[in-house]
């Protein structure tokens, strides 16, 4: 079986990774990706064999609707000739467009109902995944057919946090050292992010990065070039792609303007504070709602301060661990079955 997977964005890497290793042991898998955030490290960094088809055209949003049907036709010239028996991806709106062309069953996963290029995918798609959180009401105003749509269960974070946590080392305090906060940055590029309140998290880091040893995840090299000013002597700013197994394990607090990132360590146990400044996403209302992160989008320097004397490494969350087991399984046979949900 010849399996087709897009890959548009680095978080897609971590949540297909062990998909993909299972897969190839029986069938061909493409991989096909575009040059955004860490997607090519991070790829680089599995060993994965891919394709890099396309640009990705940036934050306004004429650029990204006239570069659409650019990389469809792109995509299309690509795998045509490849002829896969199906094709998955997580929020690539080209991928069930292209699929359709070709004649190709297409399995859509999308958590973000905020997203409004969706509709496209929605259209197009033979099957819609999507987390069970993710309300029909709020579906339905982007053309999902409820007829298509199928609810995995939990969030999508889990269908790949199960396997990692089985391999990690557990968490051991080191109260000699220095206290370490990870701060993901806000994603300057989304079609759905503010750009009114870019850099706001600026004043925060200069505020605290005496105090602690803070390690940035900025969101490609705009935002790592942005952080090398003087005025932040003193941080860390990544600028290699860093896998999640790398910073759980050393994580005393985590900061993220929102997305995958953010939910990736409250699953983990790992404290987290969301400082994302739009409404937040369903799957996001249920995190807050349970306990496994907190929501702050005003957070200031003391606070943070506060929080990191405050809150303290929990186990990971079982039940969306288990729950991430089940998605995972559903995911595959759906893939294997050419696309249809199994009954």
């Amino acid at each position: 079986m010849r399996i087709w997977i897009e890959l548009t964005n680095s978080p897609h890497i971590n949540m297909f990774a062990a998909m993909i290793r299972e897969l190839e042991k029986e069938h061909e898998v493409i991989i096909t990706c575009r040059p955004l955030a860490n997607t090519i490290e991070l790829l680089d960094l599995h060993g994965f064999k891919y394709e890099v088809v396309g640009l990705h055209y940036g934050g306004k949003f004429w650029t990204k609707l006239m570069g659409y049907p650019v990389r469809v036709w792109q995509l299309y010239k690509y795998i045509s000739g490849k002829k896969p028996d199906v094709a998955i991806a997580q929020c690539s709106y080209h991928m069930p467009l292209v699929a359709r062309f070709c004649g190709i069953p297409s399995i859509y996963m999308n958590d973000n109902e905020h997203a409004y290029a969706n509709s496209i995918a929605y259209l197009f798609a033979t099957t819609i995944l999507v987390p069970e959180f993710l309300t029909r009401e709020k579906l339905k105003y982007q053309f999902a057919s409820p007829k298509k749509t199928v609810h995995y269960p939990g969030v999508k974070e889990g269908m790949f946090l199960w396997e990692l946590e089985q391999r990690l080392p557990a968490r051991v305090p080191d109260p000699a050292r220095r206290k370490r906060i990870y701060i993901r940055t806000e994603p300057w590029t989304a079609h759905y992010y503010n750009k009114d309140s870019q850099n706001f998290l600026d004043d925060l880091i200069i505020d605290i990065k005496d105090r602690v040893d803070i390690i940035l995840l900025p969101r490609g090299k705009a935002q790592a070039a942005h952080y090398q000013d003087q005025k932040f002597k003193g941080i860390e700013v990544v600028t290699s792609a860093l896998d999640i197994a790398d910073i759980v394990p050393h994580c005393d607090l985590f900061i993220g303007a929102g997305g995958t990132m953010t939910r990736e360590m409250a699953v983990m146990g790992v404290p987290t504070i969301s400082v994302y400044q739009d409404e937040l996403l369903e799957v996001d209302r249920h995190l807050v709602k349970i306990g496994a992160y907190l929501h702050k989008p005003g957070l200031t320097g003391a606070q943070a301060m506060q929080y990191l004397d405050e809150l303290s490494q929990q186990p990971a969350n079982r039940g969306l661990l288990e729950k991430g087991k089940a998605a995972y399984d559903l995911i595959k046979n759906t893939i294997l079955n050419r696309g249809r949900v199994p009954q």
